[in-house]
């Protein structure tokens, strides 16, 4: 005995037998849906187009889930004014497009003795993209390198558009001279 349930179905208790009878009468397929409940649970329908139904509705959820991406900037302890602002600036970018921004220092020989320089300077850099985005923690010392993870916020992320000439250039009317008519 099971309970027979679908769309152009009505809903009853009856032999397996009958139940297979029924599907292949409407060209559909039996297929058990709870084989834990008392009597089991049986579904009329077209296992092919549940099947298929199943695949697109995965797909969708993979296209509409968030891909991750992380840019990485890399910076000295005693990176010059100029050098941090033009990294700056492409970290700007970086977060405006929704990326993530891994900053980090990179100390080389001796210069991990300027550690404080290091962390000052991550964060400085934090400072500075704070309306871009917010870090996601201190910065951090692993080996000779010191990193922090700048996530963007969401405010700040821009549909990427193509970019439109802001001016347009456009022909101005002749201005008559003296005795042009």
């Amino acid at each position: 005995m099971v309970r027979v349930v679908g769309d152009n179905v009505e809903p009853a208790i009856m032999h397996l037998k009958e139940a297979l009878r029924l599907a292949e009468d409407k060209g559909l397929d039996l297929v058990e849906i709870s084989p834990s409940a008392n009597p089991p649970v049986c579904k009329v329908i077209d296992y092919q187009k549940f099947l298929y139904e199943q695949k697109r509705k995965q797909k969708e959820i993979k296209a509409k889930s968030a891909k991750i991406v992380v840019k990485e900037i890399r910076l000295g302890p005693q990176t010059d004014d100029h050098d941090f602002n033009f990294k700056l600036n492409h970290a700007k970018r970086f977060l405006s497009e929704g990326s993530k921004v891994k900053v980090d220092v990179f100390f080389r020989g001796r210069t991990i003795v300027y550690k404080e320089q290091g962390e000052a300077m991550l964060l400085k850099f934090a400072e500075a993209l704070l309306e871009f985005g917010k870090p996601e923690s201190m910065p951090k010392l692993e080996g000779k390198r010191m990193m922090m993870m700048i996530q963007p916020v969401k405010a700040a992320v821009k549909k990427a558009a193509p970019k439109a000439e802001e001016s347009a250039a456009k022909p101005e009317p002749a201005v008559k001279g003296e005795g042009q008519e």
